[in-house]
């Protein structure tokens, strides 16, 4: 079986995480995440590359890279979520399995954060438990992956 590679990207001010409003998004840092998705990536026997961003058009161009590099990505677009018709189109335009994670419930939060570009053009979405999200959201976008290649 070939290793799967997946691209993380995190949005805007998730460089902040730890000291950002931790009532909202905890304290763990952006490091922390990474660090327990290296390790999920290890057992899961898969391939991370990981990227953040606070410019829309950093993160549409690593979209557009994974194309033919990546199999899927898992991405936490932070507000961009909520904004970003480009961060939609180019992952429709790549037609990779994308799944969107949120630290918070971003339905129990202010209004316009209930609505996303992002989901329509993704495999699943997963919100509100923290860092955990991240994982949640890893380990179903490899469930996906190897079950659409099995």
């Amino acid at each position: 079986m070939d290793i799967l590679s997946i691209l993380v990207l995190h949005g805007p001010n998730l460089n902040l995480l730890g000291t950002r409003e931790p009532d909202t998004y905890g304290v763990q840092t952006l490091n922390d995440i990474n660090r327990l998705l290296e390790a999920e990536a290890q057992k899961l026997a898969v391939r991370l590359s990981c990227l953040q961003s606070n410019h829309e058009g950093v993160l549409v161009d690593a979209i557009h890279g994974a194309m033919g590099q990546q199999q899927g990505i898992l991405i936490n677009p932070g507000a961009y979520t909520h904004t970003s018709v480009a961060l939609r189109d180019a992952i429709a335009a790549v037609n990779l399995p994308v799944v969107e994670v949120h630290l918070s419930n971003v339905y129990k939060r202010e209004a316009f954060r209930h609505h996303s570009y992002i989901a329509p053009v993704a495999v699943g979405q997963i919100s509100g438990f923290g860092a955990d999200s991240y994982l949640l959201g890893l380990q179903g976008l490899i469930r996906y992956l190897r079950q659409s290649n099995s």
